[in-house]
């Protein structure tokens, strides 16, 4: 499969809940959860190595129509309730369409 869609997102967590909120995006990858989907291509967390509250989020799917579907169920819908709650800001949210590249752990 390949990727038609992602994005990256840049997140403030609240003042001392950066972990959670890191415990809470991984959760996206439990079965029933988005990024557990077969249309979640790329899914990474990542923490910023000069400031402890940022927190980065990249997504690959294979097309923004899937994204937007399984996004719009309830597993999900708890999932970004819980992180909003953790959040304090977010910036710059960039759409993009991956090249080439790669992602293994």
């Amino acid at each position: 499969m390949n990727i038609g869609y992602g994005f990256n997102a840049l997140l403030t967590a609240k003042p001392g809940m950066a972990d959670r909120l890191v415990e809470v995006l991984l959760t996206g990858l439990d079965e029933g959860n988005p990024a557990a989907s077969e249309h979640c291509l790329v899914y990474l967390v990542c923490r910023s190595s000069s400031d402890p509250d940022l927190v980065h989020v990249t997504e690959g799917w294979t097309s923004e129509e899937h994204h937007h579907r399984l996004f719009a169920g309830a597993a999900a819908q708890a999932l970004v309730a819980e992180v909003k709650d953790l959040v304090a800001a977010e910036g710059p949210y960039t759409d993009h369409v991956p090249v080439g590249g790669k992602a293994a752990f």
